[in-house]
């Protein structure tokens, strides 16, 4: 019998876990791949089910942003390129290195799943992931999953996954030992940043190292208003006009080897160190330091069945201070560190080329260290997980089923079901259906009450449970690809702030939506948009609801918009703009404090002086647009930002 794994699954776990693009043809030709697809290096996704497939193929909703689009749109932020996608906003308090929340179809910012390479990647206190302090320079592409996952991931994907794999010395086109490079870049607000790397890939063995960092002056982050003042306190609760700077240190490893036998062994770390400063009266400084390491072995048992294991661990943690207007520190305010250890045993087994069973076994232990007091400190979860992904002629079935047990909360059930029609190679229409849950953090639970305020935790919360249903269409034709999904999210229990910041469960919220995307490569031109249309509703009656029946969910966006378009204008010039419109929204539960909607417009230019060097500068927020993601809370104005890079093709 020939082996299945060999020459389809060989790369298998390794691009599972690093996001391998130059395993690319390896996957394309693997299980679930239609014969005579496009066969490009950007077009593999590994997240939607745990196993690689063509992004054209897979039935889940899903946007890749790679290492191209990075270099080409002249991101600085990780943020930055989230809120350009599809059904995804990005509330931020107050400019770079300050908190991003994400906003997923419509869900809280904490259930959304967020991994680095596999692992998780988040604050087990607050359940946000510090998007912010990831550096742009170590990632080598971003998957974006809409729609429920708990039924591969477990606790908190009820809006969908973003997987991050940092840079791992694949891509590059050439095979080389060393292949070095390097950039440095400066602009508005004092801004500067700098990297230094050097990748490698020989016929078995992939490596990266790479580190880099980021400084900046700022701007005021928030217009405050204090205890006691007119209106009552909001915002900062601060009024402190001052320059709030960041700054951030950070390095990243990746690498792996492939021995004679098909077996492989991969490991990643990623470190950042951020200092940032931001207005409060109890603390406006904090040394911030977010870890991710894994560690995977990859081995083909049969012809037919690949098992893996991963051991994972991500640590987030912030020393806060209170800062004088002179710099001087003035009051230690508190620590928080969170731990989260994963381990992982993924079981793969190819039928056939047309019939995939995974089946595995997860384990994850979070673990807070505080300054300040809190009930409990330790949980764990354990978990199995099944998925059967077949092809029946034009008819594809993916069905995923999960139970987990969580120390805590007990026990969960979570399935998913998604068929969808080829059409023919170009048209599939899907229709799905999944479950989701999320755990309430320990913040949620236990942060300690202070004298003289409001409990700001609940012992007494239940976890989230949500159910979606979605339909979607979507083509890839040869000039580009294009999609369109309309979906309905119902979350029962859902967990908001009252009047008084102290959380609570509502009964129901609904969440209704349609998302579409396209892209196209017409010549020297590239065009790329999506549109979102959202309703995110409370639809809780009586006390429970806080009389908010009705209400939009906070920091939601009815409507969205963004274009980009770049075109080559000569060999080495090419020239680029986005443009983008975010809908008014409220920023309270109460709707009473109504943000208005803005458009920004961004101008950029690349000069290639040859095949590696090249010269950029972009202009953001070019009609300098005043406006808040978060009320009180100030966005940057009209910047400039110019980089010289070296970086040879693929790396």
């Amino acid at each position: 019998m020939q082996s299945l794994f060999r020459p389809r699954y060989a790369t298998y776990l390794t691009l599972a876990l690093c996001g391998s693009s130059g395993a690319a043809q390896a996957a394309a030709g693997g299980a679930l791949a239609l014969a005579g697809a496009p066969t490009r290096l950007d077009n593999v996704v590994v997240t939607a089910t745990r196993t690689p497939q063509l992004q054209a193929r897979t039935l889940a909703a899903t946007t890749v942003i790679t290492r191209a689009d990075i270099e080409r749109l002249q991101a600085r932020s990780v943020g930055e390129l989230l809120a350009d996608t599809p059904s995804v906003t990005v509330a931020n308090q107050g400019g770079p290195g300050k908190l991003d929340s994400i906003f997923m179809r419509g869900t809280n910012s904490d259930q959304v799943l967020v991994l680095v390479d596999g692992q998780r990647f988040g604050s087990a206190t607050s359940g946000l992931a510090a998007i912010q302090d990831l550096p742009v320079s170590q990632i080598q592409r971003i998957e974006i999953v809409r729609g429920p996952r708990s039924s591969l991931y477990g606790s908190d994907a009820i809006g969908g996954v973003i997987q991050i794999f940092t840079r791992n010395g694949k891509g590059l086109n050439n095979k080389s030992a060393v292949t070095p490079y390097f950039s440095i870049g400066g602009g508005t607000y004092g801004s500067y940043r700098g990297q230094a790397g050097i990748s490698g890939h020989t016929e078995r063995a992939h490596y990266n190292v790479s580190v880099s960092g980021q400084q900046t002056n700022g701007f005021n982050a928030c217009n405050g208003r204090p205890f006691g003042a007119p209106g009552g306190g909001a915002g900062c609760f601060a009024n402190q006009p001052d320059h709030d700077g960041y700054s951030r240190l950070d390095g990243s490893f990746n690498g792996g080897y492939t021995f004679d036998n098909g077996w492989s062994v991969d490991g990643n770390y990623l470190r950042a160190n951020g200092d940032n400063q931001y207005d409060g009266t109890t603390a406006n400084q904090s040394d911030t330091h977010q870890e991710v390491y894994g560690l995977s072995l990859a081995a083909p048992l049969t012809d037919i069945w690949k098992s893996t294991l991963s051991l994972g661990r991500s640590s987030d943690s912030s020393d806060d201070h209170l800062v004088s207007d002179g710099g001087r520190t003035v009051a230690f305010a508190s620590r928080f560190e969170t731990q989260t250890d994963t381990v992982t045993w993924q079981n793969d087994l190819a039928i056939n080329k047309d019939n995939l069973v995974t089946l595995g076994l997860d384990y994850r232990q979070d673990e807070v260290t505080s300054s300040v007091a809190y009930a409990r400190r330790k949980r764990d979860n354990k978990a199995v997980f099944g998925e059967y992904q077949g092809r029946f002629g034009a008819n594809e079935i993916d069905l995923a089923a999960r139970g987990d047990d969580n120390q805590q909360f007990g026990q969960h059930a979570t399935g998913s079901l998604t068929y969808g029609l080829h059409i023919n190679d170009v048209y599939t229409a899907t229709v799905s259906y999944g479950n989701a849950f999320h755990a309430p953090t320990f913040n949620d639970l236990y942060y300690p009450s202070f004298a003289g305020f409001p409990p700001s935790s609940n012992p007494d919360l239940k976890p989230e449970k949500s159910q979606t249903a979605e339909l979607g269409f979507k083509a890839a034709p040869r000039w580009g690809s294009w999609a369109i999904h309309a979906y309905q999210t119902k979350i029962r229990d859902l967990i908001t702030l009252d009047q008084n910041f102290t959380p609570q469960n509502l009964d129901q919220a609904r969440i209704r939506g349609i998302e579409g995307e396209m892209k196209a490569y017409l010549g020297a031109w590239r065009l790329a948009g999506n549109a979102n249309w959202l309703a995110a509703r409370n639809q809780t009656q009586g006390s429970n609801g806080s009389d908010n029946y009705g209400n939009h969910l906070p920091r939601r966006p009815d409507y969205s918009l963004q274009f980009d378009v770049d075109r080559d204008l000569f060999t080495r010039f090419s020239l680029g703009a986005t443009a983008r419109y975010n809908g008014s929204r409220y920023d309270d539960a109460a709707n009473q404090h109504k943000l208005g909607g803005y458009a920004l417009f961004d101008l950029r230019g690349e000069v290639r002086l040859d095949d590696a060097w090249k010269l950029q500068a972009k202009l953001a927020n070019l009609f300098d647009r005043k406006y808040q993601t978060v009320a009180f809370y100030n966005q940057p104005g009209r910047t400039v930002f110019f980089t010289f890079s070296y970086t040879p093709d693929g790396t």
